[in-house]
Order: structure tokens, then C-alpha cells, then sequence
């Protein structure tokens, strides 16, 4: 592959910034909590998502011609197996993620269109919502598949698309919020009376121990999925140098863009009067902020009621248009990322031959598998009825913390990595091999109890929901028996061939 076809610098960290970065988790971070959600987010930053990317960035140097991703560098620091049942339960994670996003993807695109999400009455020859939002989801997964099959350059140029928009978006936020800040002479939206601002939140209701706790979760699953780009190392140029300057610029911009942004959102909006519209829920709340972000422009320079709500309203449209972008650009990424590091870094005996051939870099027939699966489960879900969607409500709970347990694996596996001096590490960032060990250890126990919190928090409410426990636990449990039956089979087969 010539230097010609490789992500250089600034497509590497778009791609990135798709992958993690999630404008919506600004937006709902302000719901919920207010400024509160800055502490919380900049603690979540420090004890997981920065030490994490610093590991990406040390692994991505070290294995640069590696094609595998994740799983080539927990194989080769630790061993084959363990990398496996990581892998394995991240990639299927990822197929459900790819289901939900596809149905989901059409919110942002009808608020572009009408300017609020309309989802709930598409029909199209008697066919009902849920239908229709079914075959639109199947058409997008395959025309996303058809375009990403041909190549990473095709991909890049999608993702560099999405994560451009998602930048612009902030960067609107930022220049926006700063105008009203001084048209309304400094004066906060959201006022700041003391340091009580930024530790209790502003809603009351999510003052106790057990709903801060669980904000700690949604604040470090915000910062998920930049190991996703670990399968890119190989596409990169330079990517001994590219790969973790990729990574440490990506960390630093999205952990402090998480919290800014938060900020930002008090300058033109009071968190009581957004609590009191009727109607706002997290489904809605980035379109609402951004409307009121435009309607405040409007009324600092003056203009009319009528003028000011329209600009509103095409804040609202500007947020659709980043947001299906943003989506468009992360599940390019991830059609592809993840199945790459499955086929790729896997033993190709695990694999059928049809499904692990590559061509022109590409794991084509894998990905229409993929393609085909994907769409299976969407059309059950549209239109099984109430018992399949309810299944699949659980499926989905089965991948809530198996998707965010590989971040265990792999920040295991960099000990390994660290200990091991035969691996030639052209760029690190814990040069002491303790620092190396703490690191690890912190971003281990900081996912660990993030997910235990998750897998406690529905039997702590005041209706105990016993059912959503059990199947959190069922997913990790199943998809590593799974895993493991795949590579116990392996194994055999390499010793009846020996």
C-alpha cells in the first residue's frame, strides 16, 4: 500500500473525535447534573479516559505493521487466549451497538429535515413508525457496507465529514455562548453562587450518593470507544509518530471539550427553566439547548420574538445535520474498525476461509456477514412485536457492560506489555515501569466499579428491576463461554492438523 492510500494526521484524529465524542453527552451531562457534571467528567477524564488513550498511543508505536488492532497487542502481551474472549465480546458489543444506531440515526436526520423528530409517525404505504424506521435502518447499513467495502480512503473521507461537523458544532456552541455572555454584560444564565455549583447538582433529585455514582458511569462510558482506531495503526502513515500524537491530541480535546462545553451551556440557559418545559427528555435535550442557544443570539441583537425563535429553530436543523454526520462518520468507523481487528489478528483457522479472506485490505465478505447480520436483527426488532423488541431490550442490556469490560482486558494486558523488554516501544509516555503498573491498575478499577455500579444500580431503585441485573451479567458471562468454545475448537483442530 502506497503512502498515497494511508490516514495521515488530521483524518486519524477525525476519526477518532467520531469514534468518542459525543455532543449529545454535553448536552445531557447539563440535564442532569448542571456544572456538577464538570468535576465529574474531568475525574473520569483523569482516572480512565487520558492513562487509557496514553496506552493506545504506546501500543499503537510499538505494533504499528500489526493488521489485528486490540487483539494483536493483547496476544502479544499477554496471551492468545485472553486477547480472544476480549475481542470477541467487544466486536459482538459492537453489533448491537450498530442495530440501535442504525434505527436511531433517523432522529437526528428528521430534526434536520422538519426541525424536530418526527420519527414517531413516518408511514409509507400503510406500513407503521417502527417498520418504516426499520427498512430505512437496513438501507443505510447497507449502502454504509457497499461504500465502506471499498476501501479506507472511502471511509476516511466519511469520518473526516463527521468529525468536522462535530467540531463546528462546538465550535457554534463556544462563539454563540460567548456573544450572550456579552450582550448580557457576564451575566450567567445558570448563575454560580459558590463552590456548592460544581459539587451538588442542580437538579435535587440527583443529590444522593447512588445518582452521582451513577453519573461517575455515564460520564466514563462517555469517554468510550477510542480503541476502536487501534485497528487503523497499520493504515496509518508514520504511524510510530502519527498514531500517538493522534491520541494524545484526541484524549486532551475531548476531555476538555466535554467539560467546556458544559460550561458553556450555563452562560444562556437556566437549568430550572430547562427542567420545567414540558416535554424535554435526554432523547431531545442537545436540540432544545442548541434552540435556546439560538433564540438567546436572537434576543441579545434584538430582534424580534418571531426572529429569534426561527433562529432557534435553525439551531435546532444545525444540530440535526452535525448529529446524523457525527453518526454517519462513527459507524463507518465501526463497520469496519472492529471487524478488521477480529479478522485480521485472529488465527485464520478460527475462521471459515470465505468469511476471513481479505481483499485490497478489506475483510469484504466478513463485512457483508456483518452487513447481514445486523439487518436480521433489525427487521426481528421492527417488526417481531412487543415480545422480540423486548428481547431485544435485553440483548442490549447483555452488551451494557460487555462493551466496557475489554477496557480491563486491555489495560491488563499493557503490564504484560510493559514488562515484556523484547518489545521494541519507540514512543512511551511511562517510562517507569511501577508508573506503568498504577496506571493500569487505576484505569482497571475505575471501569471495574463503573460496571459494578451498573450491574447494582437497578435492584438500588425504589422498584428494584432484578430482571436488567441478571442480564447485564448474562452478556459478559455468555459472550465469554462463547469465545471460549470458538477458541477451544481452534485449538483441537491445531492438534488433530499437528
Amino acid at each position: 500500500m502506497t503512502n498515497k492510500k494511508k490516514l495521515t494526521l488530521i483524518p486519524l484524529i477525525l476519526m477518532v473525535f467520531t469514534s468518542v465524542f459525543g455532543f449529545n453527552n454535553i448536552a445531557k451531562g447539563f440535564f442532569k447534573m448542571g456544572y456538577a457534571a464538570i468535576p465529574w467528567y474531568i475525574i473520569s477524564g483523569l482516572t480512565f479516559f487520558i492513562p487509557y488513550a496514553f496506552m493506545m498511543a504506546e501500543y499503537g508505536a510499538a505494533f504499528k505493521n500489526e493488521k489485528g488492532g486490540i487483539y494483536s497487542w493483547m496476544e502479544k502481551s499477554i496471551g492468545a487466549k485472553f486477547a480472544f474472549i476480549g475481542t470477541f465480546m467487544w466486536y459482538a458489543s459492537y453489533v448491537i451497538w450498530m442495530v440501535s444506531v442504525a434505527t436511531e440515526i433517523w432522529i437526528p436526520f428528521s430534526n434536520l429535515m422538519f426541525g424536530k423528530d418526527m420519527t414517531g409517525s413516518f408511514s409509507f404505504l400503510g406500513l407503521q413508525s417502527t417498520k418504516m424506521l426499520g427498512i430505512l435502518a437496513i438501507i443505510f447499513v447497507i449502502t454504509v457496507t457497499f461504500i465502506a467495502t471499498k476501501g479506507i480512503q472511502k471511509i476516511s473521507k466519511v469520518t473526516s465529514i463527521g468529525g468536522t461537523a462535530v467540531a463546528l458544532l462546538n465550535v457554534v456552541l463556544l462563539i454563540g455562548a460567548i456573544i450572550v455572555l456579552i450582550a448580557h454584560g457576564g451575566k450567567l444564565a445558570q448563575p454560580i453562587t459558590s463552590i456548592s455549583s460544581f459539587t451538588a447538582s442542580a437538579n435535587p433529585a440527583n443529590n444522593s450518593v447512588i445518582n452521582k455514582l451513577s453519573f461517575l458511569v455515564f460520564a466514563i462510558f462517555a469517554y468510550g470507544g477510542i480503541e476502536a482506531v487501534g485497528g487503523l495503526v497499520d493504515e496509518t502513515e508514520k504511524p510510530e509518530k502519527n498514531f500517538p500524537k493522534a491520541m494524545m491530541i484526541s484524549a486532551i480535546i475531548i476531555a476538555v471539550g466535554y467539560s467546556v462545553g458544559i460550561f458553556m451551556c450555563g452562560i444562556f440557559i437556566n437549568w430550572k427553566q430547562l427542567g420545567s418545559l414540558n416535554g424535554i427528555n435526554l432523547a431531545n435535550i442537545s436540540y432544545i439547548i442548541m434552540q435556546n442557544l439560538g433564540y438567546s443570539l436572537g434576543t441579545s441583537f434584538g430582534f424580534t420574538e418571531a426572529l429569534s425563535l426561527e433562529i432557534g429553530h435553525t439551531f435546532a436543523r444545525i444540530v440535526g445535520l452535525s448529529m446524523f454526520l457525527a453518526y454517519t462518520g462513527a459507524f463507518f468507523t465501526l463497520i469496519y474498525s472492529p471487524l478488521k481487528q477480529l479478522i485480521d489478528g485472529t488465527p485464520k483457522e478460527l475462521w471459515n476461509g470465505f468469511i476471513s479472506k481479505v481483499e485490497d485490505g478489506i475483510p469484504k465478505n466478513a463485512m457483508w456477514i456483518q452487513c447481514g447480520l445486523v439487518s436480521v436483527f433489525i427487521i426481528l426488532t421492527s417488526f417481531g412485536g412487543e415480545g422480540v423488541s423486548q428481547f431485544f431490550s435485553y440483548i442490549v442490556l447483555m452488551t451494557n457492560v460487555a462493551m466496557t469490560l475489554p477496557y480491563m482486558f486491555i489495560a491488563i494486558a499493557f503490564i504484560g506489555f510493559k514488562k515484556k523488554k523484547e518489545i521494541i516501544k519507540p514512543f512511551e509516555i511511562y517510562k517507569n515501569y511501577t508508573v506503568a503498573v498504577i496506571a493500569a491498575v487505576v484505569v482497571t478499577a475505575t471501569v471495574f466499579f463503573a460496571n459494578l455500579f451498573t450491574i447494582i444500580d437497578p435492584i438500588l431503585q425504589k422498584n428494584p428491576d432484578i430482571k436488567s441485573t441478571i442480564w447485564m451479567i448474562i452478556g459478559p458471562v455468555f459472550f465469554s463461554i462463547v469465545a471460549f468454545i470458538m477458541y477451544a475448537r481452534y485449538e483441537k483442530k491445531m492438534k488433530r492438523e499437528s
